[in-house]
């Protein structure tokens, strides 16, 4: 798979004489013309891709699925393609860790446009997240305000703001 980007936090100046976490994760990208399937999260005012950590020897395919389903309540999920790996490095603060490895498995895919019931952890309640079906440019713009002028925003709108503007300019042929 190839690599769209790697990124090291700005406080993160060197990464050695850490205790990293290895975390491995998948974001599934689904378009209806210009519209994208993304979360909402009211804590941090973004949108993201659907996806999420994937368990200890799980396959990456069936996290995906699990993950799209779970927090999107999409159904019949297929057509599952490749698009490209987003590896990173930033501060993390549990586990007795202090750096997240994280790369990102990212898939194109369908599914059905009418979404059932999610299935949220306690955190992604907490958190207010919910599906959206949006505009990616309204998405993008959004995220990029939110970069811009908040200082409620997570460590992961640069990754989402990065693969939504590489998903407009290579799936859509935008920008």
């Amino acid at each position: 798979m190839r690599i769209l980007n790697i990124t090291t936090h700005p406080d993160l100046e060197r990464l050695d004489n850490h205790k990293i976490l290895h975390r491995n994760a998948t974001r599934g990208i689904i378009l209806k013309g210009e519209e994208i399937l993304l979360l909402y999260t009211e804590r941090y005012q973004d949108y993201s891709l659907p996806g999420g950590g994937l368990d200890e020897g799980e396959d990456v395919i069936a996290g995906l699925v699990r993950e799209i389903e779970e927090e999107t309540g999409a159904k019949n999920i297929s057509n599952i393609e490749p698009f490209g790996m987003y590896e990173e490095f930033r501060p993390w603060y549990k586990h007795e860790c202090n750096v997240l490895h994280m790369i990102s498995y990212c898939y194109t895919c369908e599914c059905d446009r009418e979404l059932g019931e999610t299935n949220y952890e306690s955190y992604e309640i907490r958190n207010g997240m919910k599906p959206v079906w949006i505009n990616i440019h309204e998405a993008i713009a959004h995220n990029e305000d939110i970069i811009s002028n908040s200082d409620k925003k997570g460590m992961s709108i640069e990754r989402e703001t990065f693969l939504l503007h590489l998903i407009a300019k290579e799936c859509l042929n935008a920008e």
